[in-house]
């Protein structure tokens, strides 16, 4: 998730369009009735149609494929350099082994801060200050009603980078085992608050773009608050002050790379690649079954990379595939002018370009904008 929040003038755009559908003088149905076209003046209503079908999958394709190259990319950059440069914490960016543990601490207080802060607490704050409607459409991932999944991966970005694992074990290199060894109070603590954090986002009712104000909410985002607070004041000055020799940490360092961050990447990039595989089979068939499939294949491919989100540093953030990825809000209404003009070159930046161009064009790509042509109400869109 784009770090720079700029709901509120997207939304205040989008209030302004009108809900008139236009109609195609030229294209007439059987009957002599005009045949239906994108309506760009109903974008957050706009629905799939056989009248353009064609315009629909050419840019769930785009998408698909830059998301695959992105993930692949990603993937390699750590792969083949970024993995060595941290492990061996010997350049300028890195000189010692207790440097890169407190990166993996700062990526861990960022994720939580921005899940409790930005990713429910923006809806909330939006929904107690009335503006009701503002507030659902500040909601992260609500068009296929994946929030409180996204929300919890991200808490569990967190449990793997501290246990050193990416299935809830933990390893003997991990910071978590050798705090253990040394304060096993704080340890403890660490894992109650990781464990907190995620079962409270899960706790809201589904979908949680109709329980942004429940009780639920509010108590996710201390769950989220608490955990934060505890990694930045406590957890990361006791191994800055107590831990940070090299022998001890060098394992953990290797560990976290080798075991948590190039296999989440790795599974990114192949997930990525099959989920444009399955794009590009509804494009040459489109039906329900192959838009079901479009849906499976987007939920599996997204969890790795809510999953990455304690790690956003590196290639991901030098490169803007972060943003690229993950941007939310989406300008809904250029999608809409994209689906109808199929110019695609606006989805695409170059470095040097100004940072208003980079971000329009990550406003109109991605796993969100993919999730606004295949999804709908919580569900796969259907063919009509």
């Amino acid at each position: 998730m784009k770090k720079t929040f700029k709901f509120a003038m997207m939304f205040a755009a989008a209030l302004t369009l009108t809900a008139s559908m236009a109609a195609c003088g030229d294209d007439k149905n059987d009957d002599n009735t005009p045949q239906p076209e994108i309506d760009v003046n109903n974008a957050d209503d706009l629905d799939y149609n056989e009248a353009y079908a064609e315009q629909w999958a050419n840019y769930m394709v785009t998408v698909s494929g830059l998301l695959s190259d992105d993930a692949s990319r990603l993937y390699s950059e750590w792969q083949n350099g970024y993995a060595d440069i941290f492990k061996n914490h010997n350049s300028d960016e890195y000189k010692s082994a207790i440097e890169c543990v407190e990166q993996i601490f700062d990526g861990c207080i960022d994720i939580a801060g921005e899940v409790g802060d930005q990713k429910i607490g923006e809806p909330y704050r939006l929904y107690q200050s009335g503006n009701r409607e503002e507030a659902l459409y500040a909601v992260e991932s609500w068009y296929s009603w994946h929030s409180r999944d996204d929300y919890r991966n991200n808490i569990y970005s967190i449990r793997n980078a501290y246990y050193g694992t990416r299935n809830g074990s933990i390893s003997e290199n991990s910071l978590s085992a050798v705090l253990a060894a040394k304060n096993a109070d704080l340890d403890t603590r660490a894992k109650a608050l990781i464990q907190a954090a995620a079962e409270a986002i899960y706790a809201i009712p589904q979908p949680f773009r109709s329980n942004i104000n429940s009780q639920e909410a509010s108590a996710a985002m201390d769950a989220c608050a608490d955990l934060g607070t505890f990694i930045e004041e406590e957890l990361k000055p006791y191994f800055s002050e107590n831990i940070n020799d090299e022998a001890t940490l060098d394992p953990i360092v290797k560990q976290y790379v080798d075991q948590v961050v190039l296999p989440t990447y790795e599974q990114l990039a192949t997930l990525n690649a099959a989920l444009d595989n399955t794009v590009k089979t509804f494009k040459q068939n489109p039906s329900d079954a192959n838009f079901a499939a479009c849906a499976e294949a987007w939920l599996v491919a997204r969890e790795p990379w809510e999953s990455s989100e304690a790690f956003l540093f590196g290639p991901v953030d030098e490169l803007g595939l972060d943003p690229n990825m993950d941007s939310w809000p989406l300008d809904q209404s250029k999608i809409a002018q994209i689906l109808k003009s199929q110019d695609f070159t606006d989805l695409n930046w170059r470095e040097g370009d100004s940072e208003d161009k980079i971000s329009k064009a990550q406003d109109v790509r991605g796993f969100h904008t993919l999730e606004y042509l295949i999804f709908k109400d919580g569900k796969a869109r259907t063919v009509k």
